[in-house]
């Protein structure tokens, strides 16, 4: 009777836990569909005939530094649903405390600093009430929360909504490219990115004079269109505090520059925070850790940790929710590339994704072609411009004589390509028949369609066709 009792409560346990995973796989499909379904209702439709190299169109300068923005309305942008911004802080420079209305990632191109995230309700895991990070002979008691060191080739993620800062602490310009997922289903309001800073009175100072549209909101901080009274109540202040906090007569910009050295409580090594962030993000027991403990960033500069590595050719490095898993919450990735000299990137097409690409150094040729079979885009890549290859679209890249490195943000945060060409393409992978008839052509030249390129999808310079060779 008692064995009946028991095998009756695992039967029943059994049948709990298939309804809780059943439950769960049904709610991970409507979010992965509503979050589809989002995308394509938040943008326009995708009418590409042709791409161009794009560059910065307008300059806000500041007291320390200057943001650059591309155009948002750009039809390339509109149909991947993205902005793009690049930020120049220079030394003991302070991009002021701001949030937008999409999630977003940056690439740091240059220099060391650090970037405060102000999640909303985490603790102030950071207490002293005498060691400091400065002055070492001047102590304060102060309490906030986790500070992160960031340097060259780390991608920074961060959710919609979240306030954070940057402080350039180094001795060169700190300089970052930020791509905004506007159609992301966490943006609410509509396509434009605004940005809410919590202080500054952002006078815009641009070369074109006007409001870049697209762009909406990067004007006066939050607190100015509320009453000084009610500000005072809130903080428990005079008046006087409560209009510093409108920054009414400020004229310095989103940058400002720290008079001495910006003081706050130490954090440890970059190495030792990279180890501890690593050691307690991911997934325990099937349970992800708290929002407060999420890793916000990766280096992807590393070449021992690249994916594909060719010697002759390059190396790629793909940053996905796999390996960062804030990503799976704001559905972005990010794509490093590096190709050596006259080296190729197999032909692919992104599978799931648009593909956001930023060059970094170098320059290279490439081509884009979209589904009618046209060239949309043929021609010269060079730093600091960028290139949205929308999804679906076949793309090559091909190094010039200085080599070509990239960054690509992508708007998936699991994203996949295709490839043409190498061991893992769609042509190695198809019978040869197949590609007899499809392309006409005989079995010898089906089979050196299928292994003539062995590489994965980085390919070294110099191959050349027999006919080439017998030329």
């Amino acid at each position: 009777m008692v064995n009946t009792c028991f095998l009756s409560l695992i039967f029943c346990f059994l049948i709990f836990i298939n309804d809780c995973f059943s439950q769960t796989e049904q709610a991970v499909w409507r979010e992965t569909s509503s979050s589809q379904q989002q995308r394509l209702r938040a943008k326009s439709e995708c009418r590409i005939r042709s791409l161009n190299a794009l560059e910065p169109t307008r300059r806000v300068k500041s007291e320390a530094g200057y943001l650059e923005f591309w155009d948002a309305q750009n039809e390339q942008f509109d149909c991947a649903g993205v902005a793009a911004v690049r930020h120049v802080i220079q030394p003991k420079g302070l991009l002021l405390p701001s949030f937008t209305n999409a999630p977003q990632l940056t690439y740091i191109l240059r220099g060391t600093g650090v970037w405060g995230v102000l999640f909303p309700g985490c603790p102030e895991t950071y207490q002293s009430s005498s060691q400091s990070r400065g002055d070492k002979s001047r102590s304060f008691s102060d309490q906030h929360q986790k500070i992160r060191e960031v340097r060259v080739g780390d991608v920074v993620a961060l959710p919609t909504g979240v306030a954070n800062w940057v402080y350039n602490d180094g001795d060169t310009p700190l300089v970052g490219v930020t791509v905004y997922d506007s159609s992301n289903d966490e943006n609410q309001l509509d396509p434009h990115i605004r940005g809410f800073f919590l202080a500054g009175n952002q006078q815009e100072q641009s070369t074109s004079g006007q409001q870049q549209e697209g762009w909406l909101g990067w004007g006066n901080n939050v607190f100015t269109g509320l009453d000084v009274q009610l500000l005072a109540n809130a903080f428990g202040v005079g008046t006087e505090t409560a209009r510093k906090l409108q920054s009414q007569n400020d004229r310095r910009g989103p940058i400002v520059r720290v008079q001495d050295e910006l003081r706050f409580l130490s954090p440890r090594s970059q190495q030792g925070q990279e180890e501890e962030e690593r050691r307690h993000a991911g997934w325990v027991d099937g349970l992800e850790e708290t929002f407060c403990s999420l890793r916000l960033r990766e280096n992807l500069n590393d070449q021992s940790r690249a994916d594909v590595y060719n010697p002759r050719g390059g190396h790629i490095t793909s940053l996905n929710s796999q390996k960062l898993p804030i990503l799976r919450l704001i559905k972005l990735s990010a794509e490093r590339g590096v190709l050596y000299k006259n080296g190729l990137m197999a032909p692919h097409w992104n599978v799931n994704a648009h593909s956001i690409i930023y060059v970094t150094r170098g320059n290279g040729r490439l081509q884009v072609v979209g589904n009618l079979g046209q060239t949309v885009f043929d021609g010269q890549l060079r730093q600091d411009q960028i290139l949205v290859v929308p999804q679906n679209f076949a793309v090559v890249k091909k190094a010039g004589s200085e080599g070509f490195e990239w960054i690509s943000f992508k708007t998936n945060d699991n994203a996949m390509i295709s490839p043409l060409a190498g061991r893992l393409s769609a042509i190695r992978n198809m019978p040869e028949e197949v590609l007899m008839n499809s392309y006409d052509i005989s079995g010898e030249d089906a089979r050196n369609l299928k292994y003539r390129r062995d590489e994965l999808t980085v390919f070294g310079p110099g191959f050349r066709s027999q006919e080439q060779r017998s030329a």
